[in-house]
């Protein structure tokens, strides 16, 4: 019996552990709050339904959603049914032979919903709406970190007791890796008006909250990361296979580099990457070498590579750690905002491109590489550069975690250790084992 039990209890703690390991894989040391949240307003009542705006709102303090931009979806829980969109639109329409006359923006159960693109007519527009579905991160620039529409819903229920949220909401940023939970009822919003002298609020208000996953986005690493010194010719590449390893069995799965020159630009953002044929067969690349060392400061070299030939980087960012950052002095054609989750740890920084400078990290070829130098004061107290301690400890690009070399494989300084032979103490042990051949 006790070993009956004894076996239970195993299996129910594998099962909660197993469980933990869910509910924290989104879960990001360096944005613990991180996250997207959808705020659904009901703003009016129809005759059939309701009129309600949608923002979505990225909380995310370093991930982004670049081209080619979000997609929502959901599921209705009735017969529901969108009748118009300003700012927005379904990608279908569906199956509207039931209705005459006036037919609906979509009828599917299921829809699909994308931004519309700039250059949209302002009959067509809403506040926030209309930039390709690109949301900026909320450290880069909160004012284009949310996206809004409005959406005209029938046939939902016209009170706060007969009217359904939607389920199963999937948020794609472009591509998956997001996972949404369930609508929550919250106090209904409120908004000031542009003479900011009167308030108004919503009928009433869901919020469905987002997280993120790399493991869910994609099965293989988007990044790498090279080290190189000053003081040690060594370059240390990009683990092997860091990305995946070039397929020999597809000969055009990767470019050659010899002939990247007249591989045609694809014209268009693609979630399918054209790599050029490397050993680490990443998309990114970024090389981080300790450059100069002066008397109180010392200087490195941060530069990010494209390998990929379907993807222009726009508003990409870098987040890089390392002890040092808490005595950054100046840094030369990016931008930089320290990261903080927890106030007494100063080690994270977040870098990105000046706007209209090097804010677009170009596709693979010439000018597909941004670069930048940072100047550190040192800190008499912890500074050193033996056993790598001049390079990050973690990077991450647009997000997701570079992989880095082994420590073990760091350029180190050259080796201090005293000549063996005029070692005083390689000379006493040489004496006394000839004293003792002599006994």
């Amino acid at each position: 019996m006790v070993i009956y039990f004894s076996r239970i209890s195993v299996l129910l703690l594998f099962l909660c552990s197993w469980n933990s390991f869910i509910t924290t894989e989104a879960y990001d040391a360096l944005d613990p709050t991180g996250n997207i949240t959808i705020k659904w307003d009901i703003m009016s009542w129809t005759p059939d339904g309701y009129v309600a705006v949608v923002t979505i709102f990225n909380f995310q303090q370093y991930r982004h959603i670049q081209a080619p931009g979000w997609q929502l979806g959901w599921s209705w829980r009735k017969k529901e049914v969108i009748w118009s969109m300003v700012g927005a639109q379904a990608t279908e329409q569906g199956d509207c032979f039931k209705f005459k006359g006036n037919i609906p923006h979509c009828c599917k159960k299921t829809p699909t919903i994308v931004d519309l693109l700039p250059g949209t007519p302002y009959t067509q527009q809403i506040s926030n709406c209309c930039r390709g579905g690109v949301i900026s991160s909320w450290a880069q620039d909160p004012a284009t970190a949310i996206s809004s529409f409005q959406i005209s819903v029938g046939q939902s229920g016209t009170t706060n007791t007969t009217v359904r949220a939607p389920r199963n909401v999937t948020l794609k940023g472009p591509g998956p890796g997001y996972t949404c939970g369930p609508a929550q009822i919250v106090k209904p919003s409120k908004f000031i008006s542009a003479d900011k002298r009167r308030k108004t609020q919503a009928l009433f208000t869901w919020n469905i909250t987002c997280t993120y996953s790399q493991f869910l986005a994609r099965k293989t690493p988007t990044c790498c990361v090279s080290l190189s010194s000053f003081y040690n010719e060594t370059i240390v590449p990009c683990p092997t296979c860091s990305c995946g390893c070039q397929n020999s069995s597809q000969p055009g799965s990767c470019v050659d580099p010899k002939i990247a020159s007249v591989v045609p630009a694809s014209g268009k953002n693609s979630l399918e990457p054209l790599l050029q044929c490397t050993k680490h067969m990443c998309p990114i690349r970024v090389h981080w070498h300790v450059k100069t060392n002066y008397k109180e400061y010392w200087r490195v070299k941060v530069a990010i590579t494209n390998f990929n030939y379907n993807m222009n980087y726009s508003q990409w960012n870098l987040v890089v750690q390392h002890p040092n950052f808490d005595n950054i002095t100046q840094l030369f054609s990016f931008n930089y905002k320290p990261l903080t989750p927890y106030a007494d740890i100063n080690d994270t920084a977040m870098l990105w491109g000046i706007k209209f400078y090097n804010d677009l990290l170009s596709q693979a070829g010439p000018v597909g590489n941004v670069q930048s130098e940072l100047l550190f004061r040192k800190d008499p107290s912890k500074f050193t550069f033996e056993k790598g301690w001049g390079f990050p400890r973690r990077i991450y690009f647009n997000g997701d975690n570079c992989v880095m070399p082994s420590p073990d494989s760091y350029p180190w300084l050259p080796n201090a250790t005293p000549n063996l032979a005029t070692s005083p103490f390689i000379i006493l042990l040489i004496t006394f084992f000839s004293f003792l051949i002599l006994m």
